[in-house]
């Protein structure tokens, strides 16, 4: 990937101001990437599967994390407050209409934004299918530990017994109790489950830089924000919704052995939105930067560009 071909802010109102990255050919294809989490901030990784002669690519800090001020900010912070960035992002650089994809978090803000416009997508590529349905945030926080108990165990075991019967609202009251130390030492807690049961193999580095504390602290507060409202979206709205963008070019990537947003949800997108077309990846979980999940979503983004020419 070519180096940052240029790096701003963008003041969204509420107090908000985003900063915002592009990379690869300013006369190619736009496509627009949508960070995970939420709240986990920009990574210059996740668009190395665009080729950067043939894309023109934006991503940003969405509110509250990365570079965006003000920092792990929880108010005037929702799905439809994203949207609205969104689109005021893609006005800013004057694209009229543009390629959106995200993994994860992303690959539900980005089905949001296409059912909000469907006028302003080329195309999709979505991957680590997140829908935000009870059952997807009740697998994170309660499911997964049928794959892994011990991670599990310590995760629930930071709680008193008495409330591990609901770690979300556990976790968001702490998170957002406003004693620092206490809110700190959760997000570390909460972020180190997640740390551990995101790769095949999570080394230490890996780990430890997930654990960083301030962007911990974002992550966690903004994911527990968003998981405890369900993402300020109706029950089954983005697949009730899928036919406003089902005649747009799609590209659904998932790993089988994503234990994080298991593969049941992006089956069930796939299901409702029968014309995308469907690439599983075996050997990868849900880590999308390296390895065949890698080597995967650079090919979705390579026929996306000949089936939107």
């Amino acid at each position: 990937m070519a180096l940052t071909h240029a790096e701003f802010r963008l003041a969204v109102g509420d107090g908000h101001e985003l900063a915002v990255y592009t990379y690869g050919n300013p006369q190619g294809i736009p496509a627009v990437f949508l960070h995970g989490g939420p709240g986990a901030g920009a990574s210059a990784r996740s668009v190395e599967s665009f080729d950067p002669d043939t894309y023109y690519v934006v991503t940003f800090d969405q509110r509250g994390c990365g570079q965006s001020t003000p920092f792990a900010e929880l108010e005037n912070n929702n799905t439809q407050k994203l949207i609205g960035d969104i689109e005021a992002i893609r006005a800013h650089l004057n694209i009229d209409r543009w390629v959106v994809t995200g993994g994860s978090w992303g690959s539900c803000l980005s089905l949001a934004y296409g059912i909000a416009h469907p006028e302003r997508c080329l195309g999709f590529r979505i991957h680590g299918i997140f829908l935000a349905g009870d059952e997807d945030v009740a697998w994170w926080f309660h499911g997964s530990r049928a794959i892994f108990p011990d991670f599990w165990q310590e995760f629930a075991e930071f709680l008193p017994e008495e409330e591990r019967g609901d770690l979300l609202s556990a976790y968001y009251k702490r998170l957002t109790s406003g004693d620092e130390s206490q809110e700190m030492a959760a997000a570390q807690a909460l972020r180190g489950f997640s740390a551990r049961t995101q790769t095949f193999e999570p080394s230490s580095d890996h780990v430890a830089k997930l654990l960083n504390p301030q962007a911990a602290l974002a992550v966690s507060k903004i994911f527990t924000h968003y998981s405890i409202n369900r993402a300020f979206l109706p029950a089954n709205y983005l697949t009730d919704n899928i036919d406003k963008i089902r005649h747009i070019p799609a590209e659904i990537v998932q790993a089988r052995y994503d234990t994080v947003t298991p593969m049941m949800t992006a089956w069930k997108l796939k299901q409702a939105w029968p014309e995308a077309n469907f690439t599983i990846v075996t050997l990868a979980n849900h880590q999308a930067t390296v390895g065949p999940m890698m080597e995967a979503l650079t090919k979705a983004t390579e026929r996306l560009a000949v089936n939107i020419a």
